[in-house]
């Protein structure tokens, strides 16, 4: 039986001749799941936040919302069993004012267009929150790849290389990693790209190493998400070395943050994956979860610690809660049990509009994500540069130009919140949309 997100292609004999039929125009008319997160809506609700604070004039608010362009392509593939299913890709390019299209690429049962197009805009106020000079765009394909082979996903990535070639460019639009995707995906593009333009490693970024791929992206959004932590540990008065931290989700982002946080000296009692979580209030040993978790497959049976799930990680009493799983992870259902004093968003929109009011009302700080985990595409700027200009930089300088950049954002954030008595998200729209609105203004 075909899958809801993965669109099947049945055949039937016409005249003696196999036909296909593309059935997959039912996609667009199915609604998504009760659960799915409405990206689009909580970036365009946090967008005019800022738009109304800074009374940005109607016109800009108009060019900057609305986005350049949007694909959506169907790709065939053969499956391993010989049957065809065709699955539907999307590619927003939402703003490129100040740079060209930036944005990852993302396998997941619940994409669709909406949630494209809302993680797009996040990249543009993104890219001009760390002052980089690129736009915002994001990809994505409807796919469960859990239930795909290597083969199949490699000849999905090609299909959907091959399909949105003419948005893509070095100068035009460079996608990277994102949910379900990695460097193995990035070289599948970067090869498929090059068959017709040629050798071109700066057509996407967290590639392989090997491949022209930068030192340190892998840790980058980690790494960024644990200085920006350290920072509003120490701007909220919360001593992060007898302090408590939870982490939901520990994929690459949420195990780079806890192992690098690890090595400052921060007690983590907690860490979940999609199987759900372990808590120890003692402190975890985070090297040895993820030895665990390379030998079993989750973190939970991790010994000495007590399984939780996923739902009860995010309402221990610590001192730090860091949600980097998917989005919309506390909602208005769980918002009033949050027991954290601050709340580090290193996943896209885990926390509601709804769920942000609460929060504030009950004086829990929020660190918005376009500006924790800003790292990943910082270091994925570095690489495009260093393949433009065929060098390569060593690990300690990449580090150290991160560290400079999410400073720097975090510094004028924090600032901006502090002199004009504004949410740490409301500030941090109002640098990234004024730089996008100068650079508007200029343009037209």
């Amino acid at each position: 039986m075909p899958t809801s997100t993965q669109q099947k292609v049945s055949p039937s004999t016409v005249n003696g001749q196999v036909v296909v039929k593309d059935l997959s125009h039912k996609a667009h008319e199915t609604k998504p799941p009760a659960h799915h997160v409405n990206f689009n809506r909580i970036t365009d609700e946090q967008f005019q936040a800022a738009a109304d604070h800074m009374k940005l004039e109607p016109d800009i608010q108009m060019l900057l919302r609305t986005p350049y362009r949007e694909l959506i392509v169907q790709i065939p593939v053969r499956m391993d069993d010989g049957h065809l299913e065709l699955f539907h890709g999307y590619r927003v390019q939402h703003n490129a004012v100040r740079g060209p299209y930036k944005g990852g690429l993302r396998f997941h049962p619940e994409v669709d267009l909406n949630e494209v197009r809302g993680l797009a805009a996040l990249m543009t106020w993104k890219t001009a929150l760390v002052d980089i000079p690129f736009g915002g765009a994001k990809g994505g394909v409807t796919c469960d790849p859990t239930r795909m082979s290597r083969r199949e996903l490699q000849t999905l990535t090609r299909g959907l290389t091959q399909k949105i070639d003419m948005c893509l460019g070095v100068y035009r639009d460079i996608a990277a990693p994102d949910v379900n995707t990695n460097a193995q995906v990035m070289a599948w593009i970067m090869d498929e790209y090059g068959k017709k333009h040629g050798y071109t490693p700066a057509i996407v970024t967290g590639k392989p190493v090997n491949l022209g791929g930068s030192l340190g992206r892998e840790a980058a959004t980690g790494r960024g998400t644990m200085i920006i932590t350290r920072e509003a540990c120490r701007a909220f008065g919360i001593d992060l070395k007898k302090s408590t931290f939870a982490i939901q989700g520990f994929g690459n982002v949420g195990s780079w943050t806890a192992r690098l946080l690890h090595e400052l000296g921060a007690k983590i009692v907690a860490v979940s994956d999609v199987h759900g979580g372990i808590h120890d209030p003692r402190g975890l040993d985070i090297p040895r979860v993820c030895e665990h978790l390379k030998s079993t497959g989750s973190v939970r049976g991790f010994p000495g610690a007590k399984d939780v799930s996923n739902a009860e990680l995010l309402t221990l009493k610590v001192d730090v809660l860091i949600p980097a799983a998917l989005g919309g992870a506390i909602d208005h259902q769980n918002a009033e049990a949050i027991e954290a004093r601050l709340i580090i968003e290193a996943a896209n929109s885990p926390v509601t509009p709804k769920a942000d009011t609460t929060l504030r009302r009950r004086g829990i700080a929020v660190v918005p994500d376009i500006l924790v985990n800003a790292g990943g595409v910082t270091v994925s700027y570095f690489e495009w540069v260093q393949n433009l200009q065929q060098i390569r930089w060593d690990e300690p300088h990449v580090n150290a130009e991160l560290e400079k950049r999410m400073l720097a954002a975090w510094q004028q954030v924090h600032r901006i919140s502090t002199e004009q008595k504004l949410p740490l998200r409301v500030a941090a729209y109002v640098v990234a949309l004024e730089r996008v609105a100068e650079a508007t203004r200029q343009r037209v």
